[in-house]
């Protein structure tokens, strides 16, 4: 009898599927007859047994709940809630995301849900008394055991509504199906209204960002600063310049984000021209030499004489001098866009507090620079006074301040050449440590730890050597340019972007894509930018990130050169800078709750995209 039901069931099931539009029977995924002819007529479930459904209903609610049999699953975007009552005002339904499942008809993810999900919809209800209305539920699943698709399905619920007032609606709608992005979280977190946790929260956000390519270059100036001080550095001077400099960088980044969320101007990126990196670096290359020994940096005695009172060498470790070194650290060294930055410049954009936006800007600063203190700190009290060992240190820093200098000019020079930069940095620094000397017998294990670390140096020199003649110019990975290594599989295809320049640019792109159907994804991009080339380098080459934006039209706004065009864009788009990546669906319309501000890595980004478009 059981066999004959089920048998049944299935002899009913292919009738619908026969009956049913051929548009609908191809959307459903997985449908294979001969599966389910071939004897897979006991694992076949009615589909109220495969998803049962249940509701809850309280004034301006409505809840449905499934319990998903195990190997069965709904479809996300099959899910309906709807009522025919005129009195009902419905807001869009709230459920989960779900899980990404690849579509192979249509070569696009979905997302559905296994096991057990609750579907909300949030309503008001404005009619005087209480009145009875029907909602019809309307959801679509499948079958990963038998490989069939279920036809359609439409529940109906009958329930009494109560009146419910516009505060109770807002209450009950505190959830959404829509994430929210970081640096809009981070501006609600400033209009919570709670001070002293706000600023624990930015000075946090500040220590995380204490390593990044952001702050980490400014480890090596502060601390060639202080090593440039010689036996006479103490700890306690050690401290005092290492605060001198972390105040003077965290009252730049205060003033110039209160500025820049007043105005909308960033003035950072004013910076970020040839000119002025380059005396930056040279700045950088002559410290350089004076810690290895080339000559002492100092000022000319009769121009010392004159500004004894306010200014002095960066070796004489005059507080102007440090402060000035600080300043130009935030505005030059780190100009990168981040998250918790952006979240304070939307509140002080929003609200114009500038109080509470630039209490929050600071204590980010200082988060960021409480690492730059305690390395301060504990050079002077750690580094040797005098001696070889002083020569030693004061030349690695030496060397890390020539990468700094050539890290810079990775903004403004061709890449080629700043790759060579590097591979000369890289294998002149494994010689000095002896990569090619021999070792004489009996040496010790420092000396064959240091030839060790000096021959991979080496080694590490000439791969980006190859690289570049072979076309490379990432120096993070030089061998993908070369076809000899893993046959064609060390060949990596780039993504490529269509480049626009100002809001007319994009609107004539975005409308041609529209007319073709096709979503949109806009990155903004800078020579200057370093989250820009992390992007470029690690995210948008991974093969994962690539296939999920087939299809996707891809739009890149350089705004390196900073100009008036560059600036209504960032107007236009209510953003301060690069990195900046938001996505456009068929329609032309931005999904904003999706905007990625800073560096994300490649798995983490290739699953946001596939949520932004789908």
């Amino acid at each position: 009898m059981t066999k004959t039901l089920k048998f049944l069931t299935f002899f009913l099931l292919l009738i619908s599927f026969s009956l049913a539009p051929a548009s609908s029977v191809l959307a459903d995924e997985n449908f294979n007859l001969l599966d389910s002819l071939g004897g897979a007529e006991d694992d076949i479930l009615d589909p109220d047994d495969a998803f049962k459904i249940s509701y809850d209903s309280q004034p301006g609610l409505f809840k449905v709940n499934w319990v998903i049999a195990d190997g069965h699953y709904l479809y996300r975007d099959k899910m309906q809630i709807t009522t025919d009552e005129p009195g009902i005002n419905s807001n869009p339904l709230i459920m989960p995301q779900g899980d990404a499942k690849d579509d192979p008809i249509f070569n696009k993810t979905l997302y559905v849900f296994h096991n057990d999900v609750d579907v909300s919809l949030p309503y008001q209800y404005n009619d005087n008394g209480d009145k009875e209305t029907t909602f019809k539920v309307k959801y679509q699943g499948c079958s990963e055991i038998s490989g069939i698709c279920y036809p359609p399905q439409t529940k109906k619920f009958t329930v009494k509504l109560s009146p419910i007032s516009e505060a109770q609606a807002a209450a009950l709608d505190t959830s959404s199906s829509e994430p929210v992005s970081e640096q809009d979280e981070i501006a609600n977190v400033l209009k919570s209204g709670n001070t002293w946790l706000t600023l624990i929260i930015f000075f946090g956000a500040g220590l995380l960002l204490a390593f990044t390519p952001c702050v980490f270059p400014m480890i090596p100036i502060l601390s060639g600063i202080i090593i440039g001080q010689g036996e006479e550095i103490t700890t306690r001077k050690a401290f005092y310049l290492s605060l001198v400099y972390v105040l003077a960088m965290a009252l730049t980044y205060t003033v110039v984000g209160i500025l820049v969320g007043l105005s909308g101007e960033n003035i950072q990126a004013w910076f970020q021209n040839p000119w002025i990196i380059g005396s930056f670096v040279a700045i950088f290359v002559a410290l350089s030499l004076s810690m290895f020994g080339f000559y002492e940096l100092q000022m000319p005695a009769s121009i010392q004489s004159k500004l004894t009172n306010i200014s002095n060498s960066q070796q004489g470790g005059n507080i102007v001098g440090v402060a000035i070194m600080g300043f130009l650290s935030a505005l030059i060294v780190g100009p990168c866009v981040t998250a918790p930055l952006v979240g304070a410049l939307i509140y002080i954009a929003e609200t114009g507090d500038a109080v509470l936006g630039g209490m929050a800007l600071f204590s980010l600063s200082m988060g960021m620079g409480a690492p730059l203190l305690l390395i301060g700190a504990s050079a002077g009290k750690f580094l040797p006074k005098a001696g070889a060992w002083m020569d030693a240190v004061k030349a690695v820093f030496g060397v890390l301040l020539l990468g700094l200098a050539i890290w810079l000019l990775e903004r403004v020079a061709p890449a080629a050449a700043t790759m060579a930069l590097w591979a000369a940095l890289i294998i002149v620094s494994a010689i000095y440590m002896g990569a090619m000397d021999s070792l004489a017998e009996g040496s010790s294990g420092w000396k064959k730890l240091w030839k060790g670390l000096g021959v991979l140096l080496l080694i590490y020199g000439i791969i980006i050597l190859l690289g570049l003649a072979s076309g490379n110019r990432n120096v993070y990975q030089p061998l993908k340019g070369l076809a000899g290594i893993s046959g064609s599989a060390a060949q990596v295809e780039q993504l490529s972007f269509n480049k626009i320049k100002g809001v007319e640019g994009f609107h004539a792109e975005l409308e041609r894509a529209t007319a073709a159907g096709k979503p949109v994804m806009l990155d903004f991009y800078a020579d200057w930018c370093v989250s820009c080339k992390e992007m470029e380098a690690f995210t948008f080459s991974d093969p994962a990130v690539q296939k999920a934006l087939d299809g996707v039209v891809l739009l890149k706004a350089d705004v390196t050169l900073n100009d008036e065009k560059d600036t209504e864009l960032y107007k236009h788009f209510g953003i301060i800078g690069p990195p900046s990546i938001m996505f456009f669906g068929t329609d032309g319309k931005e999904n904003k709750n999706y905007r990625v501000v800073g560096f994300m890595p490649a798995d983490k980004f290739s699953e946001h995209v596939k949520r932004a478009l789908n």
